[in-house]
């Protein structure tokens, strides 16, 4: 079997700016939950046996706790905040397993979700359906993958290490290095992605990059520069990392049969009427 995984936080948020507004006879502003639910139609159409979408129900977690700067709710058009519930609440009534995240994140879910399937050797491969470059860092050969269903394109482990020049178990070093303005923190002075990428190829890990550049083995553009906002700035540089690794330990399901869709429930023509899609 294959198991898809939707990022439904990112779902909302390109078919809420894709599509013109539209309301219900109760004045409740519908169009992108209609378009993500037909997207995950579509998915299942298109052959999809096992299903879960995970959304940020609220979009502070515990990491803004740990960074003042971490992105939160501010700022969220209240026409497409208001279509995180309607969302969560159609997901369910269509029979797909959902995680709508409250103290984690929706990618938290989806990292989760994959560690544990790509565990069970029924799986034959994982598909994590999001262009988020978080997600990078959950891509284990080709067996769990990312799927941009807007570009129709698969990134396995060599794609991410085509894509970022690192491998992707060192993506949250990447991106504790050049920053993450999506999620509000911003990397270490000087450093951008080709630095990151050449000095996180040769040692891995932040912690093993050497202080003296002199020591890294290879010539890099302002390298001494580099080393000493390192050097002095390591330990925020670590907090960033964490900021940027995402939880598998986020309680998703006991079982991959849980994801297995099994077709709407009883509440889905109710939900059809609110959406005014008809009976």
């Amino acid at each position: 079997m294959k198991v898809h995984l939707v990022d439904g936080t990112f779902e909302l948020y390109r078919h809420f700016y894709a599509m013109p507004s539209a309301k219900n006879r109760e004045g409740e502003e519908i169009a992108a939950v209609r378009g993500v639910m037909h997207s995950i139609r579509r998915l299942v159409e298109d052959g999809a046996t096992h299903v879960g979408v995970a959304t940020d129900h609220v979009i502070e977690s515990f990491r803004n706790e740990l960074w003042p700067g971490y992105k939160t709710g501010e700022g969220i058009d209240p026409a497409l905040w208001a279509q995180f519930p309607l969302l969560e609440e159609g997901l369910v009534a269509w029979g797909v397993k959902t995680w709508a995240m409250v103290e984690f994140e929706a990618d938290d879910a989806l990292a989760a979700a994959a560690a544990r399937a790509a565990r069970d050797p029924r799986v034959e491969q994982v598909v994590i359906c999001t262009p988020d470059k978080d997600l990078a860092q959950c891509v284990q050969g080709t067996r769990v993958v990312q799927f941009d269903r807007m570009r129709r394109t698969v990134r396995d482990e060599a794609g991410v290490v085509s894509k970022f020049g690192v491998p992707p178990a060192a993506i949250p070093d990447y991106l504790a290095l050049v920053g993450d303005s999506a999620d509000g923190f911003p990397g270490l002075p000087g450093w951008g992605a080709k630095s990151a990428a050449a000095v996180l190829a040769r040692f891995g890990r932040l912690e093993a990059i050497p202080d003296d550049h002199r020591e890294w083995g290879f010539k890099l553009a302002r390298a001494e520069a580099l080393a000493a906002t390192l050097r002095s700035q390591r330990e925020q540089a670590l907090l960033f990392r964490r900021l940027a690794t995402l939880r598998t330990d986020v309680p998703v399901f006991d079982s991959v049969d849980e994801l297995e869709w099994r077709g709407p429930t009883a509440a889905l023509p109710a939900l059809r009427r609110r959406l005014e899609l008809g009976d």
